[in-house]
C-alpha cells in the first residue's frame, strides 16, 4: 500500500485547472478523504495522516462508516486540528465543501 495515497481526493481548480495526460498526479491534494474500517483506523490516523500533513494537504476527512461520522481535520501549520465532527442523517456543509449541504444519510445507505 501507498501511504500517501487517499482513498478520496480533490484538487481545487487553481491548483490543478486540467488534468495531466499522465498515469499518476504528484501533486498533493487539496483535501483527502479516508474511509475507515477496523483494519485501516490505525494507519489513516497515524502514519497516513502525517505524510498528508507533510505534503500541504489542507483538509482531510475521516469517514467512520460503521458509526456514521466525519470528522474534518484542517491543517494548521504543520500539523491537522479537528474543526468540525458530522452526525447522523441530516443536511451538513462540511468544510471545504461548505458552499453546499451534504446529505449525510446517502453516505451510510449500504
Amino acid at each position: 500500500m501507498i501511504l500517501d495515497e487517499p482513498d478520496l481526493g480533490g484538487w481545487r481548480r487553481e491548483r490543478l485547472p486540467e488534468l495531466p495526460d499522465a498515469p499518476y498526479l504528484e501533486l498533493a491534494s487539496d483535501w483527502a478523504c479516508e474511509v475507515s474500517s477496523p483494519s485501516t483506523r490505525r494507519l489513516d490516523r497515524g502514519p497516513k495522516r502525517d505524510v498528508y500533513a507533510a505534503h500541504g494537504v489542507g483538509w482531510l476527512w475521516l469517514v467512520e462508516p460503521l458509526e456514521q461520522f466525519i470528522e474534518v481535520l484542517a491543517l494548521d501549520g504543520g500539523t491537522y486540528r479537528v474543526v468540525m465532527t458530522v452526525a447522523g442523517g441530516g443536511l451538513e456543509r462540511v468544510p471545504p465543501f461548505d458552499a453546499i449541504e451534504l446529505p449525510l444519510a446517502a453516505l451510510w445507505q449500504r
